[in-house]
């Protein structure tokens, strides 16, 4: 299943900080021959048997866990509370709300070097992650060593949006002798990334689809140098915002506009590898004193994408998402020797649900679902799933 995501509309709702317990990489539309071969590779015709949901589990009832690691993120993040993240299985992930109480919370300040906790927070009062959402109705009972022994439904196997992404407010005292050399992310997140349009007819239209890239810094926005720019971060921006693909866009013009404007850069020496479905997970640094001189040689970063051919008329489209509530959402299925069948949810993860979007013409996927949670298709047994960007505002 494939959740993709909604053109010029990534933006992350305001966060507020909880009291107490107050508390859902890709290709470009270039990537059809890579698709292609993907769906050829993981085409299966069997029997439609559906699959059962397990129940709740203990972490190391069924297999052994790898190493976890913990973090803190979010807006507005502090080095003792925030969204929690936890690194399994090679992908950095989120967990949801159902069910969460303060013993989840003590467990996980623990992990993250705090002796206890103080609250915690529901609904992504801290801004929705990305990415998987690896545990759902967690139940501890507060002096487990690892929120692995804690019941849950199973790594990765939830129903929850990131709309339900559940933060953590821990005591400030650490655990005496506590290192947290890969625990707490040190550096800063680039969580919500906006273009804003500067010239007068493109301020008018929606989606926006050109402009200077910026990120929220405090109680504002901030720029991106542009030095060393190139097409692979414009590709992430314009996937992020919805859009299938970058396009050229007149640096001069917008050099000109910038040179009459106070300017105050955030990052620089950005460095994506163009499948990337957030700019956080790209290479940057961040600027360190007197950012309004920050980009001498260079501008602001500014993207332009191309809209996706969502509604534009032409040939019979050879992959679809069916049994989805919205639009850029639903079940995958692809058209082979005139049948439609879905696609076995084997190793579907976020970036391949990212050459689907893309593919119909949307930008990066917002989410990966496996288990046939969008329904269960014909002539297959499972089905990846995800979301896509939809047209339009919502």
């Amino acid at each position: 299943m494939s959740l993709c995501r909604r053109l010029g509309q990534h933006r992350r709702p305001d966060a507020v900080s909880p009291q107490g317990p107050a508390a859902m990489g890709s290709r470009g539309a270039r990537a059809r021959p890579e698709l292609l071969a993907l769906l050829a590779g993981a085409w299966l015709w069997v029997g439609s048997a559906q699959p059962t949901t397990p129940g709740p589990t203990r972490g190391p009832g069924a297999s052994a866990v790898p190493a976890l690691k913990f973090r803190l993120a979010g807006y507005p993040r502090k080095h003792s509370e925030g969204r929690i993240e936890v690194f399994y299985n090679d992908e950095w992930g989120t967990i949801c709300d159902d069910d969460f109480t303060l013993a989840n919370a003590h467990v996980l300040c623990r992990h993250l070097g705090f002796v206890a906790a103080t609250g915690w927070a529901h609904s992504a009062k801290y801004g929705k992650g990305v990415g998987r959402i690896w545990l759902d109705n967690v139940n501890c009972g507060g002096s487990e060593k690892s929120i692995g022994d804690c019941k849950h439904r199973g790594w990765g196997n939830s129903d929850c949006s990131h709309e339900e992404d559940a933060g953590v407010v821990c005591k400030d005292e650490r655990i005496p002798g506590f290192k947290d050399s890969n625990v707490i992310e040190v550096r800063n997140h680039v969580e919500e990334v906006r273009l804003r349009p500067v010239v007068s007819g493109a301020r008018r239209r929606l989606p926006v689809a050109e402009g200077i890239v910026e990120v929220r810094y405090k109680d504002g926005w901030a720029q991106i140098c542009d030095q060393g720019w190139d097409s692979k971060n414009s590709r992430v921006i314009c996937g992020m915002m919805g859009f299938p693909a970058e396009r050229k866009v007149n640096r001069n013009f917008y050099k000109l506009l910038a040179e009459r404007q106070q300017l105050n850069y955030r990052l620089h020496s950005v460095s994506c590898t163009g499948t990337e479905v957030h700019l956080s997970m790209c290479a940057f640094e961040f600027h360190r004193g007197n950012a309004s001189a920050a980009c001498a040689a260079g501008m602001p970063a500014v993207v332009s994408c191309v809209p996706g051919p969502l509604f534009a008329a032409g040939s019979q489209p050879r992959i679809r998402l069916k049994g989805g509530a919205k639009v850029g959402e639903g079940r995958v299925e692809v058209l082979k020797s005139s049948a439609w069948g879905t696609i076995c949810d084997d190793r579907w993860n976020l970036l391949s649900a990212s050459v689907v979007c893309r593919e119909l013409g949307f930008g990066s996927a917002k989410e990966a679902l496996t288990g046939a949670r969008m329904g269960q298709g014909e002539g297959s047994r499972g089905a990846g799933a995800g979301r896509c960007p939809g047209w339009g505002c919502g």
